[in-house]
């Protein structure tokens, strides 16, 4: 039996709502169906609506605290989609799911850790406070599409083949400067911790996800080169791993040799998995194997839209299971998003103090 597209709203018109969330989700369109786009102001409301209009038709254009309201009060909008700046993004988060909508919130899952209290701590305990008064089966999840990404699900596989892990390194050498549109925001320039909090769960992610456990402690050290984009720009940090295995994660924001690799070594092989493009953007999967032989594949990518296909389908069955009976996908847990960005506050934490070995905290 054919069901009805689910119905949701965005909340935030920005960069990334025209370029990746209105593109990805007209692709889906027979699967969810975008009713309404909010913002702060009107114009920036109206120029995402616009964009989004030819995709869905009768896409309402809702701005400030009315327009706001109007989508709290719509009950044939199910879930929200919540894209703003990222100190801002947990409070609507918490904000919708009082008011019974599901909620898929863009990374990171909170901003960095201000005078030594933790936004997530907070955002974890004040969920859960409520969690009582609204439906169990109620779905707060962070969008990661790394961990959606099938260059990075088939790198898992592989990781599990090359036998007891010796090495691993993370090697972000990006070309991000004040020209790149995601720091035209006020908010990117201002964010403490900048372009290496808000893309470094990126990568922190696929690390996590490559390896199949957590990072324990991290021993790093920071720098502030570019003085157009926020501090610290450049981090270098060793890691250690709870299977006992340690790795070097290596971030330089504004290198103009752009290389974004992940690379995890063991006793039988070794998993590469590199960017790159090949008449698309995508990863390249290399196994190198004992032998001295090689084996690679391309896989475009394609994670945006397999994680907002994730989320549809939670909030679809999450309809039709009685409490407590319900399993969401844990690749997009507030909890998963929350341990991407622990690691990274454990990484800025060591680096303010100088190489300091830190404990990554457990949530």
């Amino acid at each position: 039996m054919a069901t009805k597209p689910l119905q949701i709203a965005i909340l935030g018109a920005g960069t990334f709502v025209r370029t990746q969330y209105i593109p990805r989700l007209s692709e889906i369109s027979g699967l969810v169906l975008v009713k309404a786009i909010w913002s702060r102001t009107e114009e920036s409301a109206r120029g995402a609506v616009e964009i989004a209009q030819k995709h869905f038709p009768g896409l309402e254009c809702r701005w400030g605290d009315g327009g706001l309201d109007e989508i709290i009060k719509d009950v044939s909008i199910t879930a929200v989609a919540v894209v703003l700046a990222g100190q801002t993004q947990v409070d609507m988060s918490l904000r919708m799911l009082r008011a019974g909508k599901h909620v898929l919130q863009e990374k990171p899952a909170a901003a960095f850790k201000i005078a030594g209290s933790s936004e997530l701590e907070t955002a974890i305990h004040n969920y859960k406070s409520f969690s009582l008064d609204v439906p169990s089966n109620l779905i707060w999840a962070v969008a990661e599409n790394y961990r959606f990404e099938p260059g990075f699900v088939e790198s898992k596989k592989l990781v599990a083949e090359i036998g007891k892990m010796m090495s691993v390194q993370v090697i972000i050498e990006g070309s991000m400067n004040s020209s790149n549109p995601y720091f035209s925001s006020s908010w990117r320039r201002n964010f403490k911790g900048g372009f290496i909090l808000d893309m470094g769960v990126h990568y922190v992610a696929g690390l996590r996800m490559l390896v199949g456990c957590e990072v324990l402690s991290v021993s790093a050290m920071t720098s502030h080169v570019d003085a157009t984009l926020p501090p610290p720009d450049n981090i270098s940090c060793v890691f250690h791993l709870e299977n006992g295995c340690s790795g070097v994660f290596v971030m330089v924001v504004s290198s103009r040799s752009p290389k974004i690799l992940w690379r995890v070594v063991g006793i039988n092989g070794t998993v590469q998995i590199e960017r790159g493009f090949q008449g698309r953007h995508g990863y390249l999967i290399t196994f190198y194997g004992t032998d001295g032989q090689s084996k690679s594949s391309f896989f475009p990518f394609s994670g945006v839209t397999e994680e907002f296909k994730a989320f549809i389908s939670d909030v679809s069955r999450s309809t039709l299971k009685k409490e407590n009976q319900f399993e969401a996908e844990p690749r997009l847990s507030f909890i998963e998003g929350a341990r991407d960005v622990g690691v990274l506050e454990a990484m800025l934490e060591s680096g303010a103090r100088q190489g300091a070995l830190v404990h990554v905290k457990k949530f």
